[in-house]
């Protein structure tokens, strides 16, 4: 089933692979704890450009995205309940590790943001809105980081997501 969120030009790369253009798969990981997000590109060079006008964090502007390798399978277009991939960065910098390890520690999610970028167009990613995933379960080594992430867990969340507690709601406490 074709995923209405590409852009027609990324279908065609995709489809045709044209070798004028690559196609630039892109990740932002970030944690409250973090005071730049972590924004890495799947090349041998170096990649900047424009983020989406929507962006969590820097919306409509050049950023520079630093090339890493790294390995991750989109997650399917179907109706499993909870899509989820696996992500594995290799030869990671003590940075990244240690910014990991403290996100790790904390409470908060770690979230990350897959963009495709076309090396013909840098404008702005091809995927409107990006894939944003919950990282879970990472494990990092010397050489290696890999990480299950996650889609937003829709079956679970609370409806109409108020939790009732004693404290908020007094008459409950006997």
């Amino acid at each position: 089933m074709p995923d209405p969120a590409l852009s027609q030009a990324l279908r065609e790369a995709f489809a045709a692979a044209p070798t004028n253009t690559v196609i630039l798969h892109t990740l932002e990981i970030w944690h409250p704890t973090f005071s730049e997000p972590i924004r890495v590109v799947r090349d041998h060079a170096d990649l900047t450009a424009r983020l989406e006008a929507g962006a969590p964090r820097g919306g409509g502007q050049k950023v520079t995205f630093i090339a890493l390798a790294f390995d991750l399978d989109l997650p399917p277009v179907d109706t499993a309940p909870v899509p989820e991939i696996t992500v594995t960065m290799d030869n990671v910098g003590q940075e990244i590790v240690d910014a990991l390890e403290a996100a790790a520690i904390s409470q908060d999610k770690i979230d990350i943001i897959y963009r495709p970028f076309l090396s013909t167009d840098l404008e702005g990613p091809h995927m409107d809105p990006p894939i944003t995933l919950t990282l879970a379960e990472v494990e990092a080594d010397t050489l290696r980081v890999t990480g299950r992430a996650r889609m937003l867990d829709v079956g679970n969340k609370a409806f109409p997501s108020i939790t009732y507690t004693a404290k908020r709601f007094p008459g409950l406490a006997r």
